[in-house]
């Protein structure tokens, strides 16, 4: 099972506010992981052009990001006294998920915390292009935090998908339970399991197929299909030491019944994957994913299978993480 010792936290530096940097302290107070500090900054008029820099320009450049050190200095002060373990870093680069991208190259940590917006009057997230993007290129478990206090016994939610069915190989469901098995030995609270199926498009396929017995009806197709399901959650449960109790599978489609029960549930983190590929690739995440992800009520921790460039082979989650006391 991965460890959690290592923690990135992208700060906003226009805002007094954190949500992420609170959360990821939360998370390194119960785990004792260590916190890297980071901001990533840009500004345009302070950019110059090719052929068109100046020395002023560039000490433009060095007075804000010095200033940006001062105050994550000020803020690690105030950690090392709660006995957290932090570093700062602070650079000009652009755009600020590639910005993000090289730090976590070099840092390589366990997971990376970047605050989002959830908008309660539409129901969903509100993502900027950042988050889109740190979402397809982030190789770490990326966790988007919504401005909302953890219950104090968290309920931690792992979504599934154990027959594959949509766009998920094996490995990646196993990557997610574990992930999210580390996170409630740290913080405590529950671990659920949950799965949505369709039935009507399966049944239609198999009876096409002739995959059940020619003379099976076709609800008897359906209860084979859902029976097989649950199977499957149950298996996934059991080599995870999980509960049967703790398993939620409904049938309906995945885009709205992941998120029906995670309301219903009353989740406070939703850990989930997408499948991310190299070279011209890399941008397929996954329709579920895709459809659910500015839905979620609650924060979510994506966790992607990666792919060798050369050999194709998957990579597991947090697999190769490089831990430092």
């Amino acid at each position: 099972m991965p460890e959690i010792k290592r923690i990135l936290v992208v700060l906003d530096p226009a805002s007094e506010q954190q949500p992420a940097l609170e959360r990821a302290a939360w998370l390194a107070t119960l785990s004792g992981a260590a916190l890297d500090l980071f901001i990533c900054d840009y500004d345009q008029y302070l950019a110059g052009e090719q052929g068109f820099d100046s020395d002023s320009l560039a000490k433009a450049r060095q007075n804000l990001i010095s200033r940006h050190l001062a105050t994550l200095k000020e803020r690690a002060r105030r950690l090392d006294k709660q006995g957290i373990e932090t570093a700062v870093d602070a650079r000009w680069d652009h755009p600020l998920h590639e910005g993000v991208a090289r730090k976590v190259a070099e840092a390589r940590p366990d997971i990376v915390f970047k605050d989002t917006h959830y908008h309660a009057a539409l129901k969903r997230s509100v993502f900027s292009n950042t988050d889109w993007n740190l979402i397809r290129c982030c190789t770490a478990p990326l966790w988007l935090v919504k401005p909302r206090a953890m219950s104090g016994q968290p309920r931690i939610v792992a979504a599934v998908d154990p027959l594959h069915e949509h766009d998920k190989p094996a490995e990646l469901d196993q990557g997610i339970v574990e992930i999210a098995a580390t996170l409630r030995s740290a913080v405590g609270g529950e671990l659920h399991l949950i799965h949505a199926y369709e039935i009507a498009p399966a049944v239609a396929v198999s009876a096409d197929s002739m995959t059940m017995p020619i003379s099976m009806p076709l609800g008897g197709i359906a209860e084979q299909l859902k029976k097989a399901h649950r199977d499957a959650m149950f298996a996934l449960a059991d080599r995870n030491a999980l509960a049967h109790g703790q398993v939620h599978l409904q049938e309906g489609p995945p885009r709205r019944v992941l998120v029906r029960l995670t309301e219903q549930m009353n989740a406070d983190v939703v850990v989930l994957g997408a499948v991310a590929r190299s070279g011209l690739r890399r941008l397929f995440l996954g329709s579920t994913a895709e459809q659910i992800l500015d839905r979620l009520p609650c924060d979510m921790l994506i966790i992607k299978l990666a792919y060798r460039a050369n050999d194709r082979r998957r990579v597991s989650p947090m697999a190769g993480s490089r831990s430092r006391a």
